[in-house]
């Protein structure tokens, strides 16, 4: 889809704003626009549409039923396929309404600030197919446990790569891999979905055993296409961290397929480490010693960070996309991002900054000394077999 082919509304209680924000959009090609003098009017004519718009673009500041009000009917709802906050308040206050309206569910462009203009209208409306469509998760979808036991048996949970670039010169260097799963009539159920029920049912480690595996196999095959060594990581949940055989079993799946350890970096959430026992901790000291890197993944968003990076040998940080999307323009995100890399400096830790999908996000992260990238700017994840065109269609970019 196009631009100029989105389905836009616009909710803005003052008239003036509101029909100079219409035409701009038309202006720029859209011809699918709706507008809303409130929230109440908004949430009428959502509920009346055939289908959610693909994008929301509303106020904060409005009479009887305010901005953040409508994004929690609208998100609870289900009206919208994407909303952006338009409003000349407060960056602080903007921040933490996307990051509510994230926590509610929605997909969030991010936030425009008054006066509109056709760049900023360009800029938060081209966000919306920085997500190809067909990939993207349907919230609504629902599985059992059963389902997710026979998925994971027969093979329909797959492991597709998204490259990780160095910023220092382009360079693709390693690769995520990330556990897809997509129905028979092509809907993807979330992670979010099926990895917890996993995760209660004793499923999760065979998860993490099969990622390995698949990343292990697809590397020799790039090898074999031409591809240097890419560095492969590969996410693990506290309730991998069971007892010190588990470093021998990963360890044995690599010598397998004829890699080390020094080529493997095991991602592990703060919120997952955070209930960790002395197992699980002997666990971690086994695996660096084995050489497997240890990466701390969303830094920022769990509640000890600070505890985990003095426990855990640790060799790498990943700031979470949250804080690097709108960074360029969001003087509080850049603050987290600059405090983030001093630390790991002094900490002797490498940065990789996730979910980077603008030129300037990458031009800061760069300036700031980041280590390496990976976001949509550079591809989004992809099967194995299509990872050399995806790394090639990166080197052929010009930006």
């Amino acid at each position: 889809m196009s631009l100029t082919q989105l389905q836009v509304l616009l909710v803005e209680d003052h008239g003036f704003q509101r029909r100079l924000g219409l035409r701009l959009l038309a202006d720029l090609g859209l011809t699918r626009l709706l507008e809303a003098a409130d929230g109440f009017q908004g949430l009428e004519l959502l509920r009346a549409l055939p289908e959610p718009p693909d994008v929301v673009l509303v106020d904060l500041d409005m009479p009887g039923m305010d901005g953040v009000e409508f994004i929690g009917h609208v998100a609870q709802e289900h009206l919208a396929r994407s909303i952006a906050v338009v409003s000349a308040m407060d960056p602080a206050l903007l921040h933490t309404v996307q990051v509510m309206a994230q926590a509610s569910g929605l997909r969030v462009l991010g936030a425009v600030e008054k006066p509109l203009s056709p760049g900023k209208l360009t800029h938060i409306l081209s966000l919306y197919e920085a997500q190809p469509a067909g990939i993207g998760p349907d919230d609504s979808i629902h599985v059992d446990v059963e389902q997710v036991r026979k998925a994971l048996a027969d093979g329909d949970i797959v492991a597709y790569f998204q490259p990780q670039a160095e910023f220092a010169n382009g360079k693709v260097v390693g690769v995520e891999a990330l556990a897809r799963w997509r129905l028979a009539d092509g809907r993807m159920v979330p992670p979010s979905v099926f990895v917890p029920i996993m995760e209660s049912n004793g499923l999760v480690e065979g998860l993490t055993t099969h990622m390995l595996a698949e990343a292990c196999r697809w590397s020799s095959r790039w090898r074999q296409a031409g591809l240097e060594q890419l560095r492969i990581s590969v996410n693990v949940s506290a309730h991998n961290l069971s007892g010190p055989e588990v470093a021998d079993r990963y360890e044995s799946i690599l010598r397998e397929h004829g890699l080390s350890p020094e080529h493997v970096i095991l991602e592990i959430t703060e919120s997952s480490v955070m209930s960790d026992t002395a197992r699980g901790l002997g666990l971690l000291a086994r695996l660096r010693l084995k050489g497997f890197g240890l990466s701390v993944d969303d830094f920022g968003t769990g509640y000890s960070s600070l505890t985990q990076l003095s426990q855990i040998p640790f060799t790498e940080l990943k700031i979470d996309r949250g804080f690097v999307g709108g960074a360029p323009d969001q003087p509080r995100k850049r603050a987290v991002i600059e405090t983030s890399l001093d630390l790991a400096r002094k900490l002797n830790l490498c940065v990789v900054a996730e979910g980077v999908e603008t030129m300037e996000e990458w031009q800061l992260l760069a300036q700031l000394g980041c280590d390496y990238a990976q976001g949509y700017l550079i591809s989004p994840a992809v099967p194995g077999e299509t990872l050399v065109e995806a790394i090639q269609r990166w080197r052929n970019t010009r930006h």
